[in-house]
């Protein structure tokens, strides 16, 4: 009956009942759903300090640490011209790249909850394996689940933030994702003063991204899904009307 009532209703009358309001439940929804954003940003804030850590450098890239205080009037560029510590950094990236054609047949068929899920814990192992390296390679692996967990929460959290948003302010709640990527960046920014705490500081900045993915996960396995994603995957039905003119 009522989507009946709303089949025969003008275009603006049913505009206004499709309209949602702003609850706690969807403010908590947003806060959570936007931490995806503070994932990325928090790496990148993180790892432009820790490959210049004299005490990650002498562990992991002792040539460089030489060349870095010997050479003091080169460069930047040149200090840190390494393929390996080229690899660790743009390691993440790539996996980012790559997981995000991966998360979008995902989110497609099990929801955007899922997606930040999957997100999260690939980015919680990715912090892990970073601050408990022993090697190159550990760091490497590291950092491709850390690509993998920023590849699905970028894919996925701006789509969810968009569909449980009402349209008045649906801008302004998916800005949220770009306002937690740039205060991710400030906090790693502060964090980064651990480079004091000798010889274990970087590990310290490094582990610390667990917890944005902490908060992520136990968020996501509250958050509701979205409507879009459920009439998409058959989980609920469109009410008679919906997309007549």
């Amino acid at each position: 009956m009522a989507g009946g009532g709303v089949a025969g209703a003008t275009p603006g009358k049913r505009a206004a009942y499709y309209e949602g309001g702003v609850t706690g439940y969807f403010v908590l929804a947003v806060i959570v759903g936007s931490l995806g954003g503070s994932l990325f940003g928090y790496d990148l804030g993180i790892s432009r300090w820790v490959t210049s850590m004299d005490e990650f450098l002498k562990v992991f890239f002792p040539k460089t640490f030489e060349r870095k205080h010997a050479h003091l009037h080169e460069t930047d560029y040149c200090k840190y011209d390494n393929q390996i510590l080229t690899l660790f950094t743009s390691s993440l990236y790539f996996a980012g790249l790559l997981s995000t054609f991966a998360a979008s047949p995902i989110t497609r068929k099990y929801g955007r909850r899922a997606s930040i899920l999957v997100g999260a814990v690939a980015f919680f192992i990715g912090a892990i394996v970073n601050a408990a390296a022993l090697n190159v390679a550990m760091l490497i692996i590291g950092r491709i689940f850390l690509g993998i967990g920023i590849g699905f929460g970028n894919q996925a959290v701006p789509l969810y933030l968009s569909e449980i948003s009402p349209p008045k302010i649906r801008g302004a709640v998916n800005q949220l994702f770009q306002l937690t990527t740039c205060t991710g960046i400030l906090v790693a920014e502060v964090i980064n003063y651990t480079e004091k705490i000798h010889p274990w500081g970087w590990r310290l900045s490094l582990g610390l991204a667990t917890v944005p993915a902490i908060l992520m996960f136990l968020g996501g396995l509250i958050l509701p899904e979205t409507p879009n994603s459920l009439v998409e995957r058959g989980r609920l039905r469109r009410p008679r009307g919906f997309c007549k003119r």
